[in-house]
C-alpha cells in the first residue's frame, strides 16, 4: 500500500481572500455573529509510492511548490500518512 499524502494549501497572511470573506458575511446572515477572519483553502490527497521518507518529502514538496499550490500567494504543508509518516512545510 502507498503512502496517502495531505496537502493544505491557503493563501498567504495578508492576501485578498473573496471567497473567505463571502462566508464570514454568509455566517453573519445565518445569525453566526462575531465569526471574523474565515479563510478558505484547499485539501488535496493523494497515494504515492513510497521510498525513503526524506525522498517522500522532497517529492511532494517539489509537487507543491510546481503545480498543487502558487507559492506566490499560497502557503502550504503536507503530512505524509501511513508507511514513513512526515509532515513537511508550514
Amino acid at each position: 500500500m502507498s503512502p496517502r499524502v495531505e496537502v493544505f494549501v491557503q493563501l498567504k497572511p495578508g492576501m485578498l481572500d473573496p471567497q473567505g470573506a463571502a462566508v464570514e458575511h454568509a455566517l453573519a446572515d445565518l445569525g453566526y455573529e462575531g465569526v471574523e477572519g474565515v479563510r478558505v483553502g484547499k485539501w488535496i490527497t493523494f497515494e504515492v509510492p513510497g521510498g525513503d521518507t526524506a525522498a517522500l518529502d522532497a517529492r511532494v514538496d517539489e509537487m507543491c511548490r510546481r503545480l498543487l499550490a502558487n507559492p506566490v500567494i499560497e502557503r502550504y504543508r503536507f503530512r505524509v500518512v501511513g508507511d514513513g509518516a512526515s509532515e513537511g512545510p508550514a
